[in-house]
């Protein structure tokens, strides 16, 4: 089946693959992009510490936590620096499966199936509303007796309900073994410029992305023990002195955790 790209209505992959820098957006997702940064410019902040935010957290799962399998939900659309392309870098032996149910994701996936000869990348067509048949399709890459890296990044927004999200969080983790991380961020509603930036992408004709309360984004690890630093602003997790310098300091309203299965 041909995938079929609406190029008439913004799509949240491009527009965040605009704003990190990518290549692969079209006019509408760059109009709407250059309309949300006049409203609040900070969400291009939000974008970039995101990204670095993904290699700090899976340069410490694949190094110092030992993790060489990684689910990554919702992976978008691939620029630099992909979940692979770090953990490999880490553990050449990492596994790593991409899920995600957008035929523009789809269009790019021979782009992420990539690996070292010693690990896997693979690319699942699946939807984060249906955890069971997530975690069974991955079971033909992953060994799901061993601990796994679950990343959900800037993905959780589009579920507009927080207990419905925070449940199929829950199944997620109940298909994974103790060990196991847990690893989300995502935009918050912790200034006017971000609700309002918030406004106007759901008024675009976009799938419609909630951003939610710092308490909220805790929620999703009950029952976990957070790895230090906690749940913080995107970047005040690990910090790393010696890596790529983030721009957006720590004042991005952005939050995030990592939390292990005990």
């Amino acid at each position: 089946m041909v995938a079929v790209i609406d190029s008439t209505k913004p799509h949240s992959a491009r527009f965040w693959n605009y704003f990190v820098g990518g290549t692969d957006h079209y006019e509408v997702d760059r109009r709407i992009g250059d309309e949300i940064k006049g409203i609040f410019p900070g969400l291009v902040d939000v974008a970039v510490a995101g990204r670095l935010f993904l290699g700090r957290a899976v340069r410490h799962l694949a190094g110092e936590a030992g993790i060489r399998q990684f689910l990554d939900i919702g992976t978008g659309l691939p620029t630099a620096d992909n979940t692979h392309q770090v953990a490999q870098k880490v553990a050449p032996d990492a596994r790593i499966v991409y899920v995600d149910n957008d035929p523009v994701v789809l269009e790019h996936a021979n782009a992420l199936l990539t690996s070292t000869p010693q690990g896997a990348t693979s690319y699942l067509e699946a939807d984060l509303h249906d955890p069971e048949g997530v975690l069974k399709a991955a079971a033909g890459t992953l060994d799901l007796s061993r601990p796994v890296a679950l990343m959900i990044l800037n993905t959780l927004g589009h579920v507009a309900d927080h207990d419905r999200a925070r449940d199929l969080v829950r199944r997620l983790l109940a298909g994974l073994p103790a060990g196991s991380h847990l690893v989300i961020s995502d935009s918050t509603a912790t200034s006017e410029g971000m609700i309002a930036a918030s406004e106007a992408y759901n008024a675009s004709g976009a799938v419609p992305y909630h951003v939610r309360s710092i308490g909220e984004i805790a929620g999703f690890f009950d029952g976990l023990d957070l790895v230090d630093p906690g749940i913080v602003q995107v970047p005040e997790w690990r910090p790393d002195t010696h890596g790529p310098t983030d721009p957006a300091t720590a004042a991005v309203d952005a939050y995030c955790g990592v939390g292990r299965k005990p």
